[in-house]
């Protein structure tokens, strides 16, 4: 049995959405400047000029890179043998988010509820959390600051098994071709398919946190990966909506066994900003 003071959780929690606002993980980095080089569009390189170098002065300053500092999201995955001991995980976490938007003079974005008053919280809070159980000792916890403009271009549906891969195909690029620049591409999109509706909108979320240059690791999952990429890199959309080749930066797939009269189908878009980082305990 291994024991973990929730304070823990909440210190590492405040410092990673400071973090996770101001600078860009070097791998996320290279794959930004690489676009920036290789885009043949003018209007894309560009946009894309604009963003390293805001990625730059963000860093340099301890600046947010975006308006939206998003919505804190966090995956816990909670080993068998650990003990959380010191008080309520939920409310660490949250007061973890608290602590870093305050700190941080992050922009708080988060509303009471969503249809009548919508009151802001003014703290940030509460986050959105994900609990799973795990075999082991080990706490490990993604997070996430999730803004809504990808966000808000995101959905759901359920294909019939008769659509098939095609129609898994059709769904992520029209999704893509809707969101247009809205979501502030290059993006990344995340799929999440099988299970039920809920769960393929976890999955689909879960996608996104993956890290940079990492495929499915089932071989016939990672090759659809790439044929999405190629494909949503074809809608021409490009770097924030300008033209280009590089309208993703990735496609990203999880998936669950499903119903033999369903494809359940999430996509969940990301923008270029990629605000994630896994944390073990």
């Amino acid at each position: 049995m291994r024991t973990i003071d929730v304070a823990e959780i909440t210190a590492r929690i405040s410092q990673a959405v400071q973090e996770l606002n101001f600078h860009t993980p070097q791998p996320v980095m290279i794959q930004l400047t690489d676009i920036q080089q290789r885009e043949p569009s003018a209007a894309g390189r560009k946009a894309m000029n604009a963003i390293v170098e805001n990625r730059q002065i963000a860093s340099a300053r301890q600046v947010p890179m975006c308006q939206d500092t998003g919505m804190a999201i966090v995956v816990l995955e909670i080993g068998q043998d650990v003990h959380l001991t010191g008080g309520d995980v939920r409310e660490a976490i949250n007061e973890g988010v608290r602590k870093g938007y305050q700190e941080g003079y992050l922009r708080k974005s988060v509303v009471t509820e969503p249809l009548f008053d919508r009151r802001n919280t003014k703290d940030n809070t509460p986050a959105v959390i994900h609990y799973q159980l795990v075999p082991g000792e080990a706490l490990r916890m993604t997070v996430a600051c999730k803004g809504f403009g990808a966000e808000n271009m995101s959905w759901a549906r359920i294909l019939t098994p008769a659509e098939g891969i095609e129609g898994v195909k059709r769904e992520v690029v029209r999704c893509v071709e809707e969101a247009g620049p809205n979501a502030c591409p290059p993006i990344v999109v995340g799929v999440g398919l099988g299970g039920t509706l809920e769960v393929a909108t976890f999955l689909a979320k879960k996608a996104l946190l993956r890290e940079v240059g990492i495929r499915n690791s089932d071989a016939r999952y990672a090759e659809l990966e790439l044929e999405l990429l190629r494909l949503v890199n074809e809608t021409g959309i490009g770097p924030q909506g300008w033209g280009g080749v590089n309208t993703a930066l990735d496609v990203r797939i999880e998936y669950y066994p499903t119903h033999i009269a369903a494809i359940p189908i999430a996509i969940n878009l990301d923008c270029h900003l990629q605000r994630h980082m896994e944390i073990i305990f």
